[in-house]
């Protein structure tokens, strides 16, 4: 009888299969956007990372397709997340720096996000995580295009503590102001994070409701956006993955994030909804270094978060769609966040947003069209709107003016402590990216044609989105929420 029961097993596997993929083909697809705070370009295993392992994110590579041109739009948390969801470069949308709780400014209402624009299509949309576009109503994911928020109002070191976990005890220090910081569901907060062990279970907490949207919205298409508060300090790990790793706080924690994954991917194959979901892994940019052993690596790329150099703003990126996109395929087409938006809009036939955006679908590409070249320019915008480079090609054109620098005389410290970062002077240079991805080697002297070319190309960025480095005011930039 058992043997009879296998071959019926058998013989309706690739049936069950085929209707799966049918359904796939004629459904919507299910978004899961896994966007995590401050990994670096090489700390997943699959783009160099370890002694630590990886292998659910490594999983996802394998399944669809790994980016190796992939790049946040700024290196800076508040800047980088209004870009992800608007499609916008921030500067047109006004938005920079990292907001808290004494923000005047958020993203403006009338801004379209991704998740009103898929919400408008018929989709469920629920965020997880780290918001930082306005902590409070009407500014909060709620009033922004999601059913449901559970997570953080902003980065989860915008609180009164020092760096051992103990309250600020010089009340005149700026850290030592900041209000209690707010674990929010909805628009109500449920709870106050006010130690380390609370940081402990955010990966948990996050991945519990994480698995219990994509459950509940199983027959409706549904987007998800899953914003981690790690790799961001200070570090929090669960007992589960505490001192497992064998590579210190920063492999469990990385090694806890990569559980998350698999518990959102398993979810996903248990109701059988992998198939036809686009799972995109990526990053809001580069590694914080002065942290030392609880911050990530570039895996080679200069200098890091907060930098326009490309150690502050390209990230992994990875996206998976089994239904359509073919698997262990890898990319170097220049890419960003922006680009998610309209794309994500196209292939579920979703309106494009009303008001002008710098994201280009990059649809073709996803399909399999490894000859398409959605984008070939990329603006470095840093600080409030200085326009700090300007890459066109393999070629990146650097601007005279100053840099945070993670090298002498900073230093680097360890164990939640932060070292002393400096800013230096950075003069004109011109950078093969194709050939010194680590840019330290200036070659303008030998391409002033190159040289030209793309310093015409950035004054088309100064006209429409401003540059604080040449007092331009950009013709098409639009004002930020008031608070």
């Amino acid at each position: 009888m058992k043997s009879v029961h296998i071959m019926i097993w058998a013989l309706l596997l690739p049936f069950i299969s085929f209707c799966q993929k049918k359904k796939a083909a004629t459904q919507p697809p299910n978004i899961v956007l896994i966007f995590m705070d401050d990994m670096g370009y090489g700390d997943p295993v699959c783009y160099g990372g370890g002694p630590y392992q990886t292998p659910n994110i490594d999983a996802l590579a394998a399944s669809g397709i790994r980016f190796t041109n992939f790049y946040a739009a700024q290196a800076v948390c508040t800047a980088s997340r209004s870009a992800i969801m608007t499609g916008c470069y921030p500067t047109r949308i006004s938005m920079h720096g990292a907001i808290d709780n004494h923000a005047k400014f958020a993203l403006n209402g009338d801004e379209e996000t991704m998740a009103e624009i898929l919400k408008a299509r018929g989709y469920k949309t629920g965020m997880v995580g780290k918001w930082h576009l306005g902590h409070k109503e009407p500014f909060l994911p709620l009033q922004n295009g999601f059913d449901e928020y559970l997570g953080l109002p902003y980065s989860n070191d915008m609180w009164a503590y020092d760096y051992n976990g103990e309250r600020w005890k010089d009340t005149s220090f700026w850290r030592a102001k900041y209000a209690p910081l707010p674990l929010i569901d909805g628009n109500k907060t449920v709870k106050i994070i006010a130690s380390f062990a609370d940081q402990d279970q955010l990966t948990t907490q996050y991945t519990e409701r994480a698995v219990s949207f994509i459950k509940k919205n199983k027959n409706n298409p549904f987007f998800l956006y899953f914003a981690h508060s790690m790799m961001h300090v200070p570090l929090g790990v669960s007992d589960k993955f505490k001192g497992k790793s064998g590579a210190g706080m920063f492999g469990d924690v990385i090694e806890e994030v990569d559980w998350s994954v698999g518990q959102v991917m398993k979810t996903l194959k248990d109701n059988g909804l992998a198939e036809n979901t686009i799972v995109i892994f990526t990053s809001d940019n580069g590694p914080w270094l002065n942290f030392g052993n609880h911050a990530g690596n570039t895996s080679g790329l200069r200098e890091g978060k907060g930098t326009a150099w490309d150690g502050g703003v390209k990230v992994p990126g990875i996206i998976s769609w089994p239904a359509h996109a073919k698997a262990g395929v890898v990319s170097n087409k220049l890419l960003t966040t922006m680009d998610l938006l309209p794309t994500l809009a196209e292939i579920c036939g979703a309106k494009q947003p009303v008001k002008k955006i710098d994201g280009v679908s990059f649809k073709d590409l996803l399909l399999g069209d490894m000859n398409s070249t959605p984008r070939n320019e990329f603006a470095y915008y840093y600080d409030r709107n200085n326009l700090k480079a300007i890459r066109k090609g393999q070629w990146k054109l650097v601007f005279p003016a100053k840099s945070r620098t993670y090298g002498p005389p900073s230093t680097i410290e360890n164990d939640r402590y932060p070292g002393k970062t400096y800013e230096v002077e950075v003069p004109l240079a011109l950078y093969n990216l194709s050939t010194d991805p680590g840019e330290d080697r200036d070659v303008k002297d030998h391409h002033p044609e190159i040289v030209k070319e793309l310093d015409a190309t950035a004054q088309k960025y100064r006209e429409q989105l401003g540059d604080g480095l040449t007092n331009t005011i950009g013709k098409e930039v639009r004002p930020a929420g008031k608070l």
